[in-house]
C-alpha cells in the first residue's frame, strides 16, 4: 500500500512548492526502497533539499553512501542513543549498530557528505549523558538532533524522563551549544526554547555577552522565527500518504491521494487545532512561553489522550499560575495508562 515512484515523486513536487527548507526520507529503512536514488535524484532537480535517516543494518554500506551523495543527497541523518555499544544496541534491539553506526558517519566524512545524528534520550541513556556529550564532540558531524521520548509505538512509558531531568539534559546540551561547531537542536521538547531563553536573560543581566555559535555552522538549516511544533511547520507523511502533525502524534489529518498537501497542512480542522494557542489547556494554557513553546503536543497526547492538554515533562509553573489542588479519584474514574 505504499506510495508508488509516480505518487512519491508528484509528493516531491508538492513540496517543492511548499519551498520547506529540508526534506526527510525516513523509515523504517529508506534503503530498502529500490527507487530511492531516483527519488532523491528527482527531488535534487526541483530544489528539494534532502536529508536520509537510514537503519544501521548491513545494507548500508559505503557504496550506499557513496551513491546516495552522488544521487544528491544533502545530509545523512544517523541515530547514536548511547556512548556506547551496549547501550545503544540495546536500546536499538540490533547487535553491532554501534559500530556500523561509526562506521556511516566516516565514510560520510570520506566524500564530504554532512552528517546529522540523532540521539533519543531516555531512562535508558540518561547515566550516560556527559559521555554521549564527549562523543558528538569528537565526531565531524554538522548537527546533533536531541530527540526526547514520546512513549509511542516502541517507546515504553517507564523509559520517559522525568520533569526535572528534562531540564539536567536542557542544561548539559545548552553548554554544548555554547562551545560547538555543528549545530543543535531538539525534537519534541519544545519547552528547551523556554529554557533557552531564561539563560540567555540571566546571562545579560550578569553582563554575560557569549554571541551565537551558529554562525560556525557550514551546513546549517536555519531556524524559523517562532518555534517549530507537531502540526505547526513541520509534518509527516506515512508510507501509505496520510498526514500526520508529525511522527509522535498519530493523528491523521488528510490523505495526499486524496488531497494536495498544502491544502491538508493548511486547512485540516486538525493542524489549524494545533497551530491555536487559545486551545492550549493546564498550566500551557497560562504560560507566557506559549507562543514560542507550546509543549509536545504528541507527549501531551500520549499520556492523557488529548493533544491541548500541558505538556507532561515541564518543571516551569507559569508567572501567577496557581495549581489545582489534587483531587482524590474513586475506583470508577481511576485510570491507569496502558504499559504503565
Amino acid at each position: 500500500m505504499e506510495l508508488s515512484t509516480a505518487e512519491g515523486k508528484n509528493l516531491i513536487d508538492q513540496i517543492a512548492a511548499l519551498r520547506v527548507p529540508v526534506f526527510v526520507l525516513t523509515g523504517g529503512d529508506p534503503i530498502k526502497r529500490p527507487d530511492l536514488f531516483e527519488l532523491i535524484g528527482h527531488a535534487r532537480s526541483m530544489g528539494v533539499r534532502v536529508s536520509l535517516t537510514p537503519s544501521a543494518t548491513p545494507l548500508l554500506t559505503k557504496e550506499i553512501v557513496v551513491r546516495l551523495k552522488e544521487a544528491g543527497l544533502a545530509r545523512l541523518a544517523v541515530s547514536m542513543d548511547g556512548a556506547s555499544a551496549e547501550t545503544h544496541d540495546a536500546f536499538r534491539g540490533l547487535s553491532g549498530s554501534f559500530a556500523r553506526t561509526l562506521d556511516a558517519v566516516r565514510w560520510a566524512n570520506e566524500i564530504g557528505l554532512p552528517v546529522q545524528i540523532n540521539t533519543t534520550f531516555s531512562r535508558r541513556n540518561i547515566d550516560e549523558i556527559d559521555e554521549i556529550v564527549a562523543l558528538m564532540e569528537s565526531l565531524q558531524i554538522t548537527l546533533w538532533s536531541a530527540f526526547f521520548l514520546v512513549p509511542t509505538g516502541r517507546g515504553k512509558l517507564n523509559d520517559l524522563l522525568s520533569a526535572e531531568e528534562f531540564e539536567a539534559v536542557f542544561a548539559k546540551v545548552y553548554d554544548l551549544s555554547r562551545t560547538a561547531i555543528f549545530d543543535i537542536k531538539t525534537t519534541e521538547a519544545q519547552h528547551y526554547r523556554r529554557f533557552l531563553l531564561q539563560q540567555r536573560v540571566a546571562e545579560r543581566r550578569l553582563g554575560i555577552d557569549l554571541g551565537s555559535q551558529h554562525d560556525l555552522v557550514a551546513d546549517a538549516i536555519g531556524r524559523a522565527p517562532r518555534g517549530l511544533n507537531d502540526g505547526k511547520g513541520f509534518v509527516f507523511i506515512s508510507h501509505k500518504g496520510e498526514v500526520f502533525p508529525s511522527g509522535f502524534l498519530p493523528l491523521s489529518a488528510g490523505n495526499i491521494r486524496e488531497q494536495e498537501l498544502a491544502t491538508i497542512y493548511r486547512d485540516s480542522p486538525l493542524f489549524r487545532d494545533l497551530r491555536d494557542t487559545s486551545k492550549l489547556e493546564g498550566k500551557c494554557a497560562s504560560c507566557e512561553f506559549k507562543n514560542i513553546c507550546g509543549g509536545s503536543r504528541a507527549r501531551a497526547y500520549a499520556l492523557t489522550g488529548n493533544p491541548h492538554a500541558e505538556e507532561p515533562c515541564c518543571s516551569y509553573f507559569p508567572k501567577g499560575y496557581l495549581r489545582p489542588a489534587p483531587q482524590m479519584k474513586t475506583a470508577s474514574t481511576l485510570h491507569v495508562l496502558h504499559g504503565a
